[in-house]
Formats: C-alpha cells, sequence, structure tokens
C-alpha cells in the first residue's frame, strides 16, 4: 500500500521533469523523418508517463481552481467551447451521409451505375459498393466527434432513479464521483487499449503495448509504414485504419470533457443553484420550439 502511495507521488512529481524534457526536445517525439521519434511518439503516448502528465495537469488545475475560481470558470468553458466546436463541425457528417446514401440508390437503381466520382478537378473514382460501405464512417465521425459535444448540450439519455429526487448539491457531488469513477478511467482504458490497435495497423513491426522504450527503438531500424488497406470485400471500403484514429479523438475527447465535467459541478457546487449551466453555451431550436428541446 506504502509503495503504490509513494509510486504515485513520485509519478506526479515526475510528470513536470517530462513535461520540461518533452518541450525543450521536441525534435526527439516531433521529427518523424527519424525512424526512432515515431517509436518514441508509439511508446509514450501509451505509456504511464503519459498518463501522469495528463492526471497531474488536471490537478495542478483543480487545485489553482479551488483558489481562484474565476480561472477555473475560464478554463471550464474553454473546455466545452472545444467539445461544442469539434461537434458543430462533425456534426455535418449526418448530412453527408444522407445525401450520398441518395445519390447512390439513384445512380444505382435508376442509372444502373457501377462506379461513381466524386470531385473537383482530381476525382475519387471507386465502386459504388466502396461509397456504400463508406457511409459507416460518416456514423462513426458523428459517434466519436460528437460524443462530448452531446453531453455539454445535456442530449445524452440518463437514468434518474436517484439523481432526481436528490437535492441541488448531492446532485452535484454524484456528479463529481461519475467524472473522476467512471468518465475518466473508461477514457483512460479506451485511449490504452486503442493507441497500440491504431499503431498496429500503421507501422511494422507491430508494437505491443509491452514493449519497452529500448526494444521500440531498437525495431525503428526495420520500421516502414504499413497503412491497412484491407476492405471487408473485394471492392468495398478499405479505410478501416480510419476508424482507429476516431477511437483514440474518441477517448481523448472523452478524458478532456470528464475533467471538465468535474469542474463545472464543484463549481456550482461552491456557488449554488443560482449558478447552474452558468456560461454554458448551448444550441437551441429557436423561438417557438422550446417544446421540443431536450426530446432529442
Amino acid at each position: 500500500m506504502i509503495d503504490g502511495i509513494l509510486w504515485i507521488i513520485t509519478s506526479i512529481g515526475m510528470a513536470f521533469v517530462n513535461v520540461f524534457t518533452a518541450l525543450a526536445n521536441t525534435s526527439l517525439w516531433l521529427d518523424w523523418s527519424d525512424k526512432q521519434a515515431i517509436q518514441r511518439v508509439v511508446y509514450y503516448g501509451g505509456s504511464t508517463e503519459f498518463f501522469f502528465v495528463c492526471f497531474t495537469t488536471f490537478l495542478v488545475i483543480t487545485a489553482i481552481g479551488f483558489y481562484n475560481r474565476d480561472f477555473l470558470w475560464r478554463v471550464t468553458v474553454g473546455t466545452e467551447w472545444i467539445a461544442n466546436i469539434v461537434g458543430r463541425i462533425f456534426v455535418w457528417a449526418g448530412l453527408l451521409m444522407v445525401l450520398q446514401q441518395i445519390l447512390i440508390v439513384i445512380l444505382q437503381r435508376v442509372f444502373a451505375v457501377a462506379q461513381i466520382s466524386i470531385g473537383f478537378g482530381k476525382t475519387l473514382t471507386f465502386d459504388v459498393s466502396w461509397w456504400a460501405e463508406e457511409l459507416k464512417l460518416y456514423n462513426a465521425i458523428i459517434v466519436c466527434m460528437c460524443c462530448t459535444y452531446t453531453f455539454v448540450q445535456g442530449g445524452h439519455v440518463r437514468v434518474d432513479l436517484v439523481y432526481s429526487a436528490v437535492r441541488f448539491r448531492t446532485k452535484k457531488v454524484i456528479d463529481m464521483a461519475g467524472s473522476l469513477l467512471f468518465m475518466m478511467p473508461m477514457a483512460v482504458i479506451t485511449w490504452m487499449y486503442g493507441w497500440y490497435f491504431l499503431w498496429r495497423h500503421l507501422v511494422v513491426p507491430k508494437p505491443s503495448a509491452s514493449d519497452t522504450l529500448d526494444r521500440l527503438l531498437a525495431k525503428s531500424r526495420a520500421l516502414r509504414w504499413n497503412v491497412e488497406t484491407i476492405g471487408f470485400s473485394p471492392n468495398g471500403f478499405n479505410a478501416y485504419f480510419l476508424f482507429k484514429v476516431l477511437l483514440v479523438a474518441f477517448a481523448g475527447l472523452v478524458f478532456i470533457h470528464a475533467c471538465a465535467f468535474f469542474w463545472r459541478s464543484y463549481l456550482e457546487w461552491k456557488e449554488g443553484e443560482e449558478s447552474e449551466n452558468k456560461y454554458l453555451d448551448k444550441d437551441t431550436l429557436g423561438d417557438g420550439e422550446e417544446a421540443f428541446e431536450g426530446t432529442h
């Protein structure tokens, strides 16, 4: 028990050293013309060192926010702004998905077209089945990139058997506990699995979560890009590595917003019921549409 506590404290202290080292030696991990730099990104992206850098950043911001609520409000609103802007951009994938499906049906069923070309100047030409399977990518984009946006907007389904019956400050305590005990761990686990799942489909030799940094650096001599281009059907969609990228992005966004949700819950708990949804940039359907809000 004591050894575990000492390890956590040491790891938090080393987080400051690791951040300074990374910023002072950016060429060691940003210069991807050097294969060892790629391997360092692969290793540290799924390492305990990176986790403690993120966790320590959360602790530092939280500690400052306990003494300066205005600072914490600015950080919280800024973090929610990220979720909102990302969601409002990528939500248009839903419209693209509908339009592309309509185009596929018309061209295939009415004009019996075997291939579809889309583009201006330089076009993309693929079999109809490729475009049909590619629709799944739009769906994945909406799920992964708009998840935190939907959370900020209060659009996720919530089971209120206990939550709805308790007092305001108790709700905020539940929210803080939920962000720490459920949202953050889920995001970390998803990231850890998704990170190596992504890189195993981008490079060879395939990295493993059990590889040490020295082993990965030794493998860098034989490192080469080998992006996954295998489809489920002969002429089907063949860029499934993009789903791995979205999985990692999803985990990162959820972790960031778990922090923001904890901070907002704390601030609302501290300031009372009048601060609920303070500074929240929430979308609306417009005048006369209030009856439909919260039902979608």
